[in-house]
This record gives C-alpha cells, sequence and structure tokens, in this order.
C-alpha cells in the first residue's frame, strides 16, 4: 500500500482532477462522452439525494491517482438494498500499490455504513489486470450481462 495514500469524498474543488481520472477511465473502456454528461455526472456526485452516485478521489502526495463512482439502489430480494460500485479507475502509475483495493474497501465501508452491506460490480472480460484484484476481493458471478440494444 502507498504510504501517502489519502482517501477523500469528491468535493466541489475536485472537479478538474476528476475529470482528468474519468476522462482516463473512459478511454481505457474506448468511450467517449459529451462535456454535458461530465457536468450532469459531476452534479450527481455532489447531491445530497441519497439515490445519486457518490464518489471518492484516491490521493498521493498531493496528486489524484484514482477514483470510484458507487451508488445505493433497491433490489427485490434484499430489503436493505444494494451498492453498485460503478467505475473504479487507477492510473497506471499509481497501480499494483494498494489503490484499488483502498477504493474498494472505500465502498465496502459505506455500504456497511448505510446498513447495504451488499455491493456488486461489473468489468469487461479483457481487464486482466484488475480482475486479479477482483477475485481477491470479490467472488465472481455465473451472470451474463445483456442490455438493450438501441
Amino acid at each position: 500500500m502507498t504510504t501517502s495514500l489519502t482517501l477523500t469524498p469528491i468535493g466541489a474543488s475536485d472537479k478538474p482532477a476528476w475529470a482528468q481520472l474519468w476522462h482516463a477511465y473512459l478511454d481505457f473502456y474506448d468511450t467517449t462522452l459529451p462535456l454535458e454528461v461530465y457536468d450532469m455526472t459531476f452534479e450527481a456526485l455532489l447531491s445530497n439525494d441519497p439515490h445519486s452516485p457518490k464518489g471518492v478521489l484516491a490521493v498521493v502526495d498531493g496528486t489524484p491517482v484514482g477514483l470510484v463512482h458507487y451508488l445505493f439502489h433497491a433490489h427485490c430480494w434484499k430489503p436493505a438494498g444494494v451498492c453498485y460500485l460503478q467505475d473504479l479507475f487507477v492510473t497506471e502509475q499509481a497501480r499494483n500499490q494498494g489503490v484499488a483495493r483502498a477504493l474498494i474497501d472505500a465502498v465496502y465501508a459505506a455500504a456497511d455504513a448505510r446498513g447495504t452491506p451488499d455491493v456488486y460490480w461489473t468489468t469487461q472480460d479483457f481487464n486482466a489486470t484488475a480482475r486479479k484484484l477482483y477475485d481477491k476481493l470479490g467472488q465472481l458471478t455465473p451472470f451474463i450481462k445483456y442490455v438493450r440494444p438501441l
């Protein structure tokens, strides 16, 4: 684990650093989004609405090096609801230093504090590096994801 790592909830002054990290995350998945989506997403991250996504930045020596977005939602099988870890990204330079693990642990802690300990996430099958960590921190399920074609 990086000794100078700090985790902080995303705040209003974090937009430039957050946008840079989120852009790099979207690049990894060959995805581009309009600037309006960046603005809307950042506003949602700052919202006090319990249904809005939340976010945490990982900072090492004053430099933001990672982010995680998560949200809580209802679940028909689980009265307490569930937590969806939607986005997780760590810069290449900060990988293999415990940053991603710390960000996942932060989501686990937020879920526990809310009384919603069920946390899940998805990744693409080609993301072998991240999946090595996920195999340690989570349980692979047999579910296959489908989406509505647009």
